[in-house]
């Protein structure tokens, strides 16, 4: 196999998903479990008057919701646990990037906090994309095979929001 070069500098701005799907702080788990159903990924943004706060992924979510609901052995005790609120339950320690990060940066970044998520924030941290490792790994693949490159952007189709 040759060598490859990979452009360390691509800043994240070009895999990043733009159109970011956020929560409120105060929104309940049963709106979050919906925006998953709804779209295609695994992670949402909390944001305050537009500030990101936190975020909340499908795992969170997951671990705070009773394995009966949606059951035939629902209880209402179940049910319950879809009213919880979002900031209950989030991640309120954001690891983020700017969009000038370079996605190998943004690579170390998730690998060293064990995340799958990286928020792409401007200076007063409101939301302006979402990376994640399927994201990444794409692009890595296109760099290595640039003849399998589809013409798409990971940010085109990511399970981020």
């Amino acid at each position: 196999m040759s060598m490859v070069e990979i452009d360390s500098m691509t800043p994240v701005s070009e895999i990043m998903s733009r159109g970011v799907v956020s929560v409120g702080p105060d929104d309940s788990l049963e709106t979050v479990r919906r925006l998953f159903d709804r779209h295609r990924f695994h992670h949402l943004l909390v944001c305050d008057d537009g500030i990101a706060r936190g975020v909340i992924s499908e795992r969170d979510l997951l671990k705070h919701l009773s394995p009966f609901v949606g059951t035939l052995s629902e209880k209402s005790r179940d049910t319950w646990t879809l009213k919880k609120r979002v900031h209950q339950v989030m991640n309120r320690t954001i690891v983020w990037a700017e969009p000038t990060t370079p996605i190998t940066e943004a690579a170390l970044m998730m690998a060293a906090n064990r995340i799958s998520c990286l928020p792409v924030l401007d200076e007063q941290s409101r939301p302006m994309g979402m990376v994640t490792t399927v994201d990444v790994l794409r692009w890595i693949s296109c760099q290595l095979h640039p003849e399998l490159d589809d013409g798409q952007r990971a940010g085109d189709q990511s399970d981020a929001a």
